[in-house]
C-alpha cells in the first residue's frame, strides 16, 4: 500500500485520514475491507488517536462504515450514492466556473492548457494516479478563482466517493472524451464566455453521473 507509509509529527490526524483516504479511493484497501486502528497506526508510525478521528471523518464522508464494537470496514461502491455524490460536486463545479470566469487571468488559462495535456497523456498510457491529479488540477484553478469557500469545501469532501469509480474508467482508457470536454471548456474560459464554460462543466459532469447509472 503506497499510501500507507509513516507521516511527519504536524497535523496528525488530517495527515491520517488524507493517507488512509488516498488508499481507499485508489483500491489499495479494497470495498469491504476490514480495517483496524492499531494496524494501521502502526504503519502510519502514529499513535492510534489520530487514526481513530480519521476513522470517524471517513465514516462521515461515507468511505468507511463502522458498527460499534463490531467492525470498520470500507463501504461498496454504490451507484446510487455515486450518482447523488456527481450531481452535487457538479453543482459546485457549475457555481464555480460562473464565478471564476471572469476573473481568470492568461496564467490560470496556461495552468489549466498544461494539466488538460498532461491529462491526456496519462489516459492513453494507463496511467490512473497522473490523470487524477491533473484532472484535479484542471478543475481546482476554476474553484479556486472563484473564491468560494463552501464549494471547495463540498467539492473536497464529495469528490473522494466519485473518484472511486472514477479511476477504474481512467484505468480501462475511457475517459478520452473527457479531454476533448476539458478542452472545449478551457476555450470558453480563454474566451470570457461564461456560459459555455458552465455547459462544458455540466456536461463533464453529467457524464459521470450516467457512469455510475452504468
Amino acid at each position: 500500500m503506497e499510501a500507507i507509509r509513516p507521516v511527519g509529527r504536524t497535523l496528525l490526524r488530517d495527515r491520517a485520514y488524507a493517507a488512509i483516504r488516498d488508499a481507499i479511493v485508489a483500491g489499495e484497501i479494497e470495498p469491504g475491507a476490514v480495517v483496524r486502528d492499531a494496524e494501521l497506526a502502526e504503519r502510519l508510525g502514529l499513535s492510534r488517536a489520530p487514526v481513530r478521528e480519521a476513522f470517524s471523518r471517513l465514516v462521515d464522508e461515507g468511505l468507511l462504515e463502522s458498527k460499534p464494537q463490531s467492525y470498520t470496514r470500507v463501504t461498496p461502491v454504490v451507484a446510487a450514492d455515486v450518482r447523488d455524490a456527481a450531481a452535487v460536486v457538479g453543482a459546485m463545479h457549475e457555481l464555480a466556473t460562473r464565478v471564476a470566469v471572469p476573473r481568470l487571468s492568461a496564467v490560470d488559462i496556461a495552468t489549466m492548457r498544461e494539466a488538460n495535456a498532461r491529462f491526456a497523456t496519462a489516459v492513453a498510457r494507463g496511467d490512473v494516479d497522473t490523470a487524477v491529479r491533473a484532472d484535479d488540477e484542471l478543475h481546482d484553478v476554476l474553484i479556486r478563482a472563484s473564491r468560494n469557500r463552501a464549494a471547495a469545501a463540498t467539492v473536497a469532501r464529495y469528490t473522494p466517493l466519485i473518484r472511486r469509480l472514477e479511476r477504474r474508467r481512467f484505468g480501462e482508457g475511457g475517459a478520452c472524451r473527457s479531454a476533448g470536454l476539458h478542452e472545449r471548456l478551457i476555450e470558453a474560459c480563454a474566451h470570457g464566455d461564461t456560459d459555455e464554460a458552465v455547459r462544458a462543466t455540466a456536461e463533464i459532469w453529467r457524464g459521470l453521473e450516467e457512469l455510475a447509472a452504468d
